[in-house]
Order: structure tokens, then C-alpha cells, then sequence
């Protein structure tokens, strides 16, 4: 696993479903079934030791909202396969690469 924090364009179907990622101008297409992964709020979660406090200024009033996350298995035309997490910032509107796995 890696983790990585870069933009990435995700194409997605009618129905909300990953059919297309481009990375570093690499293209892939999806290759199985995306999986929704379970909403995140960052911020919510304390440090580990700490579930009882919030990782984020008290002073914040209202919380972050969950993000729209998916995990897929893309193929590129050379046939390498990788499995990407991205989640869409919607107010950015635009998709980030949390993870990818070989």
C-alpha cells in the first residue's frame, strides 16, 4: 500500500459508479466491481487513545461532511493493474487519490 494525496480524474457511470481513473497521466479503466468504501469525517476521530476527543478545534461549529469514497481494481493499456481509494471533495469538486495498492 501507498498512500498518496493527489488529484486525479475519475470518470463515473449514470449511476455514480468509478469507470475510469487518470493518474500522472496514466489512464485506467475500471477492471472489477468498485466497492463504497464507509463514509470518512475527518476530524471526528481523535488519536488513537483518545476516541472521547475530537482531532479538531472545539471553536469548529458545524461537522465535515462525509466524504464519497471508492476502492476498484483499474487496468492501464499496458496491462498493469493497480486498486485505487479516492474519495470526491465536493466542495473542491474534484477527486482525490488517497491510496493505491499493487
Amino acid at each position: 500500500m501507498t498512500r498518496v494525496d493527489e488529484p486525479v480524474t475519475v470518470w463515473v457511470s449514470d449511476t455514480g459508479l468509478p469507470e475510469r481513473i487518470v493518474w500522472r497521466a496514466r489512464r485506467f479503466r475500471v477492471s472489477d466491481t468498485p466497492t463504497r468504501l464507509a463514509p470518512t469525517q475527518p476530524g471526528w476521530h481523535g488519536e488513537a487513545g483518545w476516541q472521547n476527543e475530537a482531532a479538531f478545534d472545539p471553536a469548529i461549529t458545524h461537522p465535515p461532511e462525509p466524504r464519497e469514497s471508492w476502492r476498484f481494481q483499474a487496468t492501464a493499456e499496458t496491462g498493469e493493474s493497480l486498486v485505487f481509494d479516492v474519495a470526491l471533495d465536493r466542495y473542491a469538486a474534484r477527486w482525490r487519490l488517497l491510496r493505491t495498492y499493487l
